[in-house]
């Protein structure tokens, strides 16, 4: 029987596309211990999705045996909100952890610019990684990343929750089934609204040292149902982006909006400390900023914003698919919509576009719902149309699925990663280093475009080479 390093082993394979014979209870039976496992970065993220929602629902297999974050607040707040017991240590080096535990599995939810030092660190000594998208930040760091993987032989896998989505599946179902023929075009928009848009702009997120822009944290997402949409990978990427809604503003003088005197007329007002729904985030944010400096409510035009907030790319795909991409960051609802062009006709998608459906949901209640771990969420029907080429009438297929978990996607990840491992992936919605790699790639391509206002080969950022047809 396999120990439970080996089994992680196998199971970053299974990111890749492969099958697993021996699943992870298995494993852990054979062993008589839990999965020890370590979450590098208690924010946001880490806190509820890789944190108190693997407590609620895998406690059984798996024990955190400790918290690394730089901030000792936050981490020492963090032990309590996910309730990882008293055994658990807490640490705010990685490095001094590494001296009294030797994890299964470390978990990387840290500012995306550091995701490449915990996974390096990770792999070098002998242990496999999950880590929330993006992979990194900038193709330096990408080559230093699938450089480790190589040398040490452990694996990388990444978080990509929205492959598991329902609807995002049944797209992949239909166009899997050549419904519309060969795929030669798409025209993909995603629209953020002032609520949640807004948000990146007032955390770490607004300045590219942190987060590489939003074409390489927020995008990645996209970018990468993209390449798992079309069974290919990203050959050239010409982008355009431009900061002309957010950032400086000298009329602004607030640093936060605690400190602001426009709190009676700005929009944008956000009172971080006004308990309720926002407990949450005074405890975890404003309550250790003495330790760190780090505020989570700051103003959204401060002259230290340097990311795009309207970003338009087009890709040429190893298949000669041509795709356009476009990012909104302050549209009045928050959605998506996509069509792929076929040589028999073309499928068009959407989620969550208002006047397409009967949803009276605000968009602060719409998107609570959405990133709610508690599994209470609501069910929701969207159409998928199909229009073949000649024929008179569309296809309209509809989709059910709840939407708390991203779209049902948190959950039905989780659940592969830590439950299900065995099962086939006929698919492919796992993913691992390479398709981290590939979605990051093409936001890191987009970056350098807009930068030189030249076309770029991804090709020429790392020493992988795209592929006309994914594995």
């Amino acid at each position: 029987m396999q120990n439970r390093r080996d089994f992680l082993s196998a199971l970053g394979v299974i990111a890749a596309g492969t099958i697993l014979s021996s699943p992870l209870k298995a494993a852990i039976a054979s062993s008589g211990k839990k999965l020890q496992v370590v979450l590098v970065g208690t924010g946001d993220r880490g806190n509820d999705f890789w944190g108190k929602r693997l407590v609620a629902n895998y406690s059984d297999i798996l024990e955190f045996t400790a918290l690394v974050d730089i901030n000792p607040g936050r981490v020492k707040y963090a032990a309590g909100y996910i309730g990882v017991g008293k055994k658990c240590g807490l640490y705010t080096s990685f490095e001094v952890m590494l001296e009294h535990h030797q994890p299964d599995l470390v978990i990387v939810a840290t500012t995306d610019a550091t995701h490449h030092e915990y996974i390096i660190k990770a792999l070098k000594n002998g242990i496999d990684v999950i880590t929330e998208k993006p992979i990194t930040t900038d193709e330096d760091k990408m080559q230093a990343i699938l450089d480790a993987e190589q040398r040490y032989k452990r694996k990388v896998i990444v978080g990509f929750n929205l492959r598991w989505s329902p609807y995002a599946l049944k797209v992949k179902e239909l166009l899997s089934q050549n419904i519309i023929g060969d795929i030669v075009s798409v025209d993909f928009s995603w629209m953020l609204n002032t609520s949640h848009g807004a948000s990146y702009f007032r955390r770490w997120h607004g300045q590219r040292e942190h987060s590489g822009t939003l074409l390489v944290h927020k995008s990645t997402h996209h970018f990468d149902l993209l390449n798992w949409w079309l069974e290919s990978e990203p050959e050239e990427v010409y982008a355009r982006g431009d900061l002309e809604f957010y950032g400086r503003n000298p009329k602004k003088k607030g640093v936060n909006c605690r400190s602001c005197n426009e709190k009676d007329s700005c929009k944008f007002y956000w009172d971080i400390t006004d308990g309720g729904r926002d407990a949450f985030h005074q405890k975890l944010y404003v309550d250790n900023e003495k330790y760190d400096g780090y505020i989570r409510d700051n103003c959204l035009f401060r002259p230290e914003i340097n990311i795009y907030d309207k970003m338009n790319l087009s890709i040429k795909y190893a298949n000669n698919v041509y795709a356009n991409y476009m990012l909104t960051t302050y549209s009045p609802w928050e959605g998506w919509r996509i069509a792929f062009n076929g040589k028999k006709g073309r499928l068009e998608a959407f989620v969550n576009v208002p006047y397409l459906g009967s949803e009276k949901l605000s968009q602060e209640e719409l998107h609570d719902i959405e990133m709610s771990q508690d599994g209470k969420g609501k069910e929701k029907v969207e159409p998928i149309i199909i229009h073949k080429l000649w024929d008179k009438e569309q296809e309209i297929i509809n989709v059910h699925y709840d939407i708390s978990g991203h779209g049902g996607g948190d959950a039905r990840l989780q659940d592969r990663i830590f439950i299900h491992p065995e099962r086939t992936d006929p698919l492919k919605q796992s993913a691992g280093i390479r398709e981290g790699a590939m979605s990051a790639l093409i936001g890191i391509a987009a970056r350098n475009s807009i930068e030189s206002g030249r076309a770029v080969r991804i090709g020429s950022l790392t020493d992988l080479q795209p592929r006309a047809k994914s594995l």
